[in-house]
């Protein structure tokens, strides 16, 4: 088991040493990090926007509109300097993680013009959060998360035509190769950069046809950054909102790492083997660079399944407008509906009202002022205190689960485990892993796993502080109870009568004088049949 114990790891570069990553101190480490999302790139359903201000370009245009150019400027150079902060970055290190992802729209950081010429406004703000990064300990990747053109043809890469014209205008490539020259030049002796991603979630299936550039692109990308770096590792994306790797057929550099997204589906190793199988063929690291958008339970058996796979990875995002699973929500301003619906066709807010919506805007952004969402973090990284869903029990048989018999799993979730699971309430046949906004599974998306007599399974946290806590479990036993077995490591075992027709939490063990570290729960049936729904473990009272 793999879990987040500290970012001393974060000291010197990084490189792919087969499919492992190491530091500079030669040490195995894995990214597990966040990305700051709308930050240099704002994308309009993180400010709760219709499709007429779903990209930086169309949320620009409003904001011109309403308050002038003159202000809109103001505006933007406020909102990049509010939106990520010291504090920011300080509290993304205090919470465990170890690396961020930086989203950068080149629409940002080019002027306007047929030159090639930068604006060292917003690159200075770039590297003054990668300083920030610097003095935390968090590992910086390079994200060009809209590139010239666009790589996607989507609201995601800031399109101006809805076409990915990255592919389309040669001149739009020339740009982007000189946007990672640039960075290439200012970073090559840097080691807090962990990696450049050379571009965001190309190419979505409707414009495969031009799949065939995706990696010549790559390629000479890296040529023109490996003419002055020699260091840094490169990242690459599949197509396909990056879940397709068909593309990837040279392993073109020495120190490169695999990137995939994974939103919305089942969080098991059978939804990623074959990302799995491309890191064993290719003898490369692999790397869930963004994922997220789902509430906490499926955090906790996602991410932690990247880490038994020791995959690094990357959540999305750190801060959003009104949300449930982010670790930061930004409240919205009193007025907003009257931007939205400006948006779709209604009145327009006089300039004194939209500004004042606008400002009020602005200082929400501060992280002092977002309603704090702590359990998203500690789903993330299996921090105590916690809830684990029973079917996120450890990877691997005899290592973090043992079944006597195998038996069918028709939920299709781990099936290759033979673990057997079925829907609580049974009106769905198998559970939806959509996001929902975040909001916990509803009684009838939720499922158990069935535990018979020799049957046990392991649930691996961390402990952060040293201090007391229970764990509790909700049960049902089947007709004449159970006997459980519950083994916490480093702690005698402790032997739980259950019984009755009906679900039942359970306090099973209590007041547990838990030691800084990783901590490892095996919950065994010993007699009987038992389902089980979760394992929360809970700070004693």
């Amino acid at each position: 088991m793999s879990v987040y114990s500290g970012n001393n790891d974060v000291s010197g570069f990084i490189q792919a040493d087969g499919k492992k990553i190491i530091n500079g101190d030669g040490k195995e480490i894995v990214l597990r990090g966040v990305g700051f999302g709308s930050w240099l790139l704002p994308e309009g359903y993180m400010w709760k926007f219709p499709e007429g201000g779903d990209r930086p370009r169309k949320i620009e245009a409003m904001v011109e509109a309403l308050i002038g150019k003159e202000k809109a400027s103001r505006f933007w150079d406020t909102y990049v300097e509010r939106y990520v902060d010291e504090i920011d970055v300080r509290e993304v290190a205090k919470q465990g993680y170890n690396s961020v992802r930086l989203p950068i729209n080149a629409r940002g950081i080019l002027e306007a013009g047929d030159e090639v010429v930068f604006n060292e406004k917003r690159l200075a703000r770039i590297h003054q959060v990668i300083e920030w990064c610097r003095a935390y300990k968090l590992y910086v990747i390079l994200d060009l998360h809209g590139a010239p053109g666009g790589q996607t043809g989507a609201n995601i890469d800031d399109s101006e035509n809805d076409q990915p014209e990255l592919f389309i205008d040669r001149k739009n490539q020339e740009l982007t190769i000189a946007i990672w020259r640039m960075f290439a030049e200012r970073y090559k002796d840097d080691w807090i950069i962990a990696g450049y991603d050379l571009f965001n979630e190309p190419l979505p299936d409707w414009f495969s046809q031009y799949n065939g550039q995706v990696e010549p692109l790559y390629k000479e990308i890296t040529a023109a950054i490996r003419a002055v770096d020699k260091r840094h590792m490169i990242i690459i994306e599949g197509v396909h909102w990056s879940t397709d790797w068909s593309i990837f057929t040279d392993k073109f550099d020495h120190n490169l790492m695999l990137q995939f997204h994974k939103y919305w589906n089942n969080p098991d190793s059978e939804s990623i083997q074959k990302y799995l199988d491309k890191r064993e063929e290719w003898n490369v690291p692999i790397f869930m660079g963004e994922g997220g958008e789902n509430n906490a339970q499926w955090y906790s058996g996602a991410f932690q399944m990247f880490e038994d796979h020791e995959i690094s990875w990357n959540f999305w995002t750190w801060k959003k407008m009104s949300t449930l699973n982010s670790p930061y929500s930004i409240r919205m301003p009193e007025g907003w509906h009257l931007l939205t619906s400006y948006l779709e066709g209604g009145a327009k807010p006089d300039a004194e009202t939209a500004e004042k919506i606008l400002n009020q805007y602005l200082d929400n952004l501060k992280l002092e002022n977002c309603d704090a969402y702590p359990e998203i973090s500690r789903s993330l990284l299996r921090h105590l205190p916690l809830q684990i869903p029973a079917e996120f029990y450890g990877q691997g048989e005899g290592k973090g689960f043992g079944i006597v018999r195998k038996r069918e799993n028709k939920l299709e979730l781990r099936a290759s485990d033979g673990v057997p699971m079925r829907m609580i309430t049974g009106k769905a046949e198998k559970p939806s892993y959509h996001s929902e906004g975040g909001k916990p599974w509803a009684e009838d998306n939720t499922l158990c796993v069935e535990l018979y007599a020799g049957d046990w399974l392991a649930y691996d946290a961390l402990c952060v502080e040293a201090r007391k806590f229970d764990l509790r479990a909700r049960l049902h036993a089947a007709e004449g109870g159970a006997v459980l077995s519950i083994e916490w490591e480093g702690h005698e075992q402790v032997t739980r009568a259950v019984s009755g027709e009906e679900w039942q939490e359970s306090l099973i063990m209590e007041s547990v004088d838990t030691a800084k570290g990783a901590v490892r729960v095996i919950i065994r049936v010993l007699q009987g049949q038992v389902d089980l729904d979760w394992v929360t473990f809970s700070y004693a009272e």
